[in-house]
């Protein structure tokens, strides 16, 4: 619900049951949430929480990339460095401007609403540190260092939080001293917030929030006059506003705004706590099963709220599997390429695979994909810097369905196996490049090529062989979890339902990929929001 405890690294017997032998991993998405931030609202001042928080040191060394006609006027887009530091200016009791301060007066390191604090930034690089543990120390899939970022996707949405926590995941992954001093900046990809797919963007999917404003009214009606709900009045009821005294799913603050604000308390000092009610914990049960209700109920049983929501994400996802698989760019190299204005997207020689992605985003990230999926169970709210782990394997005995020789990667490799230094790191993928022959003529602006969008039930059999020998498996937190539909015979790797066939997972997700998504945004703005019937997720 707050601060995620990570379990302890993988055994050596848990590494050969995660990772079995004649299973080559080819290539991994990972999802995550943020680290610890301040709470997105100021809430509760009348209970002794402060406003501002002073946790959040970045900003006192903070740099701008600013331009600089003075050292070179022959050169008219010189760049310099400007160092800053912010402070932060709030309203007086008159409306006068006031600078913010934290509970001990402090006028630096104060955070803004919603802002990824010191706390965040610490368990964020730490979930890189736990990464590189296993992708690189323990299965030897990702190289030990990098003269250059090519085999990278990297992404993240427009809320600075989660850049921000993308940035130090892959600070903690990849720290300076495992980079090529050359080592070129790497492109990290945004969306303007129209486009944004990275979360269920009802900001700009109108009839996605009619979808999600149906779903929470019924969650409301369901828990306001509750006996659960009589309890977390007791709780709460005192410092709710004067205008507003009901502890309600639909109050103000929503009940899940107070969740936010004692979670964010939990993952923070004693300087911002709560009284000590706000802490029962009966009562953090209760808010957060309702909370799970309200938000992703949704997800599990209607088909439109999981194509508006999280369609266009999964179908991303499963995509580059499908590119990976068809060793084309469209495994996300397309997104990463340095220079599209420079030439065609090639597939020759010069491509490199992708075979790692780190996505910064958000908690409802999280629950929409495993929700959608049918993998999300309990009451649980995905904790800050919990990630997902999307793992696409090859069953090594399986011929690839082209003839060009190919270099692959043993999951777990003999420990003999020596380092790849950052002078030699992009000979790693060197072998790989021979997966991707002759060109393409996609251009810059051109959707990348490849069957990834086309329905699995459009495939051709030709294309349907290009999947084949391929498993998609999925970890939360480290856990595995399991999609209902992959346990039907022959959508499974033998003996074991939770390695996925690549067809089987493709076929679930497209389901609910949206062909439009900003068309489909725009329709069926007046037609009932709940399905007429049963529509589970996860087959």
């Amino acid at each position: 619900m707050t601060t995620l405890t990570p379990r302890p690294p993988y055994t050596q017997d848990e590494l050969q049951s995660l990772y079995p032998p004649g299973l080559d991993l080819q290539l991994v998405q990972i999802l995550l949430r943020h680290g610890e931030r301040s709470p997105v609202s100021a809430r509760f001042q009348n209970a002794g929480l402060p406003a501002f928080w002073p946790y959040c040191s970045a900003v006192t060394q903070l740099k701008a990339a600013v331009l600089d006609r003075s050292s070179n006027t022959a050169t008219p887009h010189q760049f310099s460095t400007l160092e800053w530091k912010r402070r932060l200016e709030a309203f007086g009791a008159h409306d006068e401007p006031v600078i913010a301060r934290g509970p001990a007066g402090e006028l630096d390191a104060i955070c803004d609403m919603g802002m990824l604090t010191d706390t965040g930034r610490v368990t964020t690089y730490d979930l890189g540190t736990r990464l590189r543990h296993l992708y690189v120390d323990q299965l030897r899939f990702l190289p030990p260092a990098l003269a250059d970022a090519d085999s990278l996707y990297l992404r993240a949405t427009p809320i600075p939080r989660a850049l921000e926590s993308l940035k130090q995941t892959f600070t903690g992954l990849y720290p300076p001293h495992t980079r090529s001093p050359d080592f070129p900046a790497p492109s990290i990809l945004t969306r303007a917030p129209g486009d944004e797919t990275l979360f269920p963007n009802d900001s700009n999917c109108r009839r996605f929030a009619a979808l999600s404003r149906a779903f929470a009214q019924r969650a409301a009606d369901r828990w306001n006059d509750s006996a659960e709900m009589a309890y977390l009045q007791k709780l709460y009821g005192a410092w709710m506003p004067e205008d507003s005294p009901r502890v309600a799913v639909d109050g103000k603050p929503r009940l899940s705004g107070i969740m936010d604000t004692v979670n964010s308390t939990l993952a923070h000092g004693p300087e911002t706590r709560l009284p000590s009610k706000f802490y029962d914990k009966k009562g953090r049960e209760i808010v957060e099963k309702i909370g799970v209700e309200e938000w992703f109920a949704g997800y599990k049983e209607s088909r439109e709220y999981r194509a508006l929501g999280i369609g266009g994400l999964m179908g991303d996802v499963v995509s580059r599997m499908v590119g990976s698989a068809e060793r084309s760019t469209a495994d996300g190299e397309y997104e990463a390429a340095h220079d599209l204005s420079a030439a065609p997207i090639r597939k020759g020689t010069a491509a490199t695979p992708i075979r790692f992605g780190l996505s910064g985003c958000h908690d409802t990230t999280l629950a929409g994909v495993l929700a959608s999926l049918g993998a999300f169970e309990g009451d649980k709210w995905p904790p800050y810097t919990s990630h997902i782990a999307v793992e696409m394997f090859h069953k090594a005995d399986h011929k690839r369905p082209s003839s060009r020789a190919q270099t692959t990667t043993p999951a777990i490799p003999p420990t003999e196996a020596s380092a790849t230094t950052s002078s030699s790191s992009s000979s790693w993928f060197g072998g790989l490049t021979s997966w991707f022959g002759g060109s393409s003529s996609v251009k810059p602006g051109a959707p990348p090529p490849g069957i990834g969008r086309k329905a699995t039930t459009d495939l051709t059999a030709d294309e349907k062989r290009k999947l084949e020998g391929y498993y998609v498996r999925l970890r939360y937190n480290d856990a595995v979890v399991k999609v209902p539909g992959c346990s039907k015979p022959g959508n499974h790797l033998e003996g074991d339902d939770s390695f996925c066939t690549l067809e089987a997972f493709k076929s679930i997700v497209d389901k609910y990929v949206p062909k439009d998504w900003k068309a489909e945004c725009k329709a069926n703005l007046g037609a009932p929001a709940f399905p007429t019937k049963p529509e589970p997720a996860g087959y």
